[in-house]
């Protein structure tokens, strides 16, 4: 066998082996749980919607990633098939256009727009749904550090009340989580959130419900979602609003439905009636203008 075939079964072999340890390393971390859950900072369940969201989030990095495959054996394989050959002069032979091979990578590329566009779609509308009235509603007012909660009257909250929260104060050492602002939810009742801001625009984000959305001065945004699992998490403003941004934690305790009534029984006792509205903002916005 001449040199050069030897080299050329060589290469195959290299390339073989290498091939197979890469499928390999990929279903192995394919079976991990982080991978199955897309390394999200959660657990299927922890609301209605953090599943649906996991699916969404694994399901198009998988679409990325054969995509990016597809895209780089195509790449590499002009590379090697048409690079420039030992003793080649001039330059190769030119191709104007090629019809059918146009039309490929113009509608290929349109049909996966649209299919993802599709899926995020039809996620997001279910995720936003709010054409029934929630179990609960609360007012969150994010102000310049802290947090403020208003529990409206409705279905399960018999009476206007209100929570205000502090900064947390950060030195360096452990945060005293007892000491931050607290919102109760009971579990497997619908919320709704309503997001307001008392001055610059903050974002409300509880990482382990994987919802985010900004708080605007002078427009009201939303979160529905049922909180599925007890537990305390926490929660943090996710939007640069100044010198002690970071400072702005929070957390949400998810409840059993006693326990949530007992604390909205100590709000009433402690003297926590009524809502905390605009009228305490430190830019309000004019009313014909919302």
């Amino acid at each position: 066998m001449s040199s050069q075939n030897r080299t050329g079964s060589r290469r195959k072999q290299i390339t073989t082996i290498t091939g197979l340890a890469l499928a390999g390393a990929l279903a192995l971390t394919g079976c991990s749980p982080e991978v199955e859950k897309g390394w999200l900072p959660t657990e299927r369940g922890t609301t209605s919607n953090t599943g649906l969201i996991m699916d969404l989030w694994v399901n198009s990095w998988i679409a990325a990633l054969v995509v990016g495959i597809i895209t780089w054996g195509l790449m590499i394989w002009c590379i090697v098939a048409y690079r420039r050959r030992k003793g080649t002069v001039g330059f190769p032979r030119q191709n104007s256009f090629n019809l059918p091979l146009e039309v490929f990578y113009l509608t290929v590329p349109l049909f996966m727009v649209l299919v993802f566009f599709y899926f995020t779609d039809r996620d997001q509308q279910q995720i936003d749904d709010r054409s029934k009235p929630a179990d609960v509603v609360v007012d969150v007012r994010g102000k310049q550090w802290a947090w403020d909660f208003n529990y409206k009257k409705g279905a399960v909250v018999t009476e206007d009340l209100h929570e205000t929260g502090v900064q947390a104060h950060l030195t360096g050492n452990n945060v005293d989580k007892e000491k931050l602002p607290t919102l109760y939810l009971p579990v497997n009742k619908s919320v709704d959130f309503e997001l307001n801001s008392r001055d610059v625009i903050h974002s409300f984000w509880v990482p382990a419900f994987l919802q985010k959305r900004d708080m605007i001065p002078g427009k009201t945004n939303y979160i529905r979602l049922t909180p599925t699992k007890e537990g305390t998490y926490d929660g943090k403003c996710a939007e640069l609003c100044g010198e002690y941004h970071s400072e702005m934690l929070f957390r949400v305790k998810v409840v059993s439905e006693t326990e949530f009534q007992a604390h909205m029984n100590q709000l009433r006792q402690d003297g926590n009636t009524g809502l905390l509205g605009d009228e305490y903002d430190r830019n309000p916005v004019p009313t014909e203008t919302k």
